[in-house]
């Protein structure tokens, strides 16, 4: 199991030049990073591979930005938007060593409103159809994607773990997997570790937030249970601090931070990561 950070908590858009952070989280212990690319064009991948080999550190995942015009139940438009941007992650992730692009790879986030059955259905079976051929894609490159249940303020279409793990059978792909943040599982799931714990062998990736998004283990979510769960299943994928504060201004919107959630965002990442290892720490 490795321990990771992604780098939404200091920069936004990632780009080649924000490889200058790797040797600092490195320092800090963190195994590995996940760069979300809100645009590929962003970046050059062979050069941040070059860059994380040279610190030391590993390139565990790329996070989807599903913004606007990125939606697989949306406008023709917006679904082949959506494919082609998926696809150059998908390109960019082999490239960087990254085992898996991950993210709400469903429809554009804060997408919200009441539906009734049958459009539920129709939304349903659009993502299916869509992913359907980049899971085959996915296949080829040796990449997994995992699918992020949000919560309820930030999608209508895939909130549990349960609608999640629909969603990854309905795609039927060794390429497809889940992923699970104990953030949106605070408001989501009645009981964490029960989720972990349906999820198996399917869970693909995970979150590690506080109930506030920001520090894990600086909060009320008790983490026994969900260790416990996480070994139970026999999980050996990345546990990945995934928190927002103020200082990046345009994630801090889209995630409705309003205010620091500690008093300095180095604190998020360095006692988060330090509780990281002592809730993980294998008993004697």
């Amino acid at each position: 199991m490795r321990f990771g950070l992604n780098t939404f908590l200091y920069v936004s858009p990632f780009v080649t030049d924000s490889v200058k952070l790797f040797p600092k989280f490195k320092k800090w212990g963190f195994d590995t990073l996940e760069l979300p690319i809100e645009d590929p064009s962003h970046i050059d991948a062979a050069a941040v591979r070059k860059a994380a080999d040279k610190a030391g550190i590993a390139i565990g995942t790329l996070c989807a930005a599903m913004g606007p015009g990125r939606d697989f139940r949306g406008t023709a438009a917006e679904q082949k938007n959506a494919t082609a941007y998926i696809k150059a992650l998908i390109d960019q992730a082999a490239i960087l060593g990254a085992h898996s692009v991950i993210g709400p790879i469903y429809s554009v986030v804060g997408l919200i409103g009441a539906h009734s059955d049958e459009t539920k259905k129709k939304h349903f079976d659009l993502v299916v159809k869509n992913l359907k051929p980049l899971a085959k894609y996915a296949e080829t490159k040796g990449i997994v994607l995992a699918i992020e249940p949000l919560n309820r303020f930030e999608t209508d279409f895939l909130n549990t773990c349960d609608q999640g793990l629909k969603l990854v059978k309905a795609i039927d792909s060794k390429a497809v997997k889940l992923l699970l943040d104990t953030f949106h599982m605070n408001i989501e799931e009645k009981d964490q570790a029960a989720a972990i714990l349906k999820a198996g062998s399917l869970l693909g990736h995970f979150h590690a937030c506080g109930c506030d998004r920001g520090t894990p283990g600086g909060d009320h979510i008790d983490w026994k249970p969900i260790v416990k769960a996480l070994r139970k299943i026999d999980y050996k994928g990345d546990v990945v601090i995934e928190s927002f504060t103020t200082d990046v201004k345009v994630i801090a919107r889209a995630a409705a931070i309003w205010r620091k959630m500690e008093p300095n965002r180095d604190d998020i990442a360095v006692n988060g990561l330090a509780n990281l290892k002592k809730f993980f720490k294998k008993k004697k």
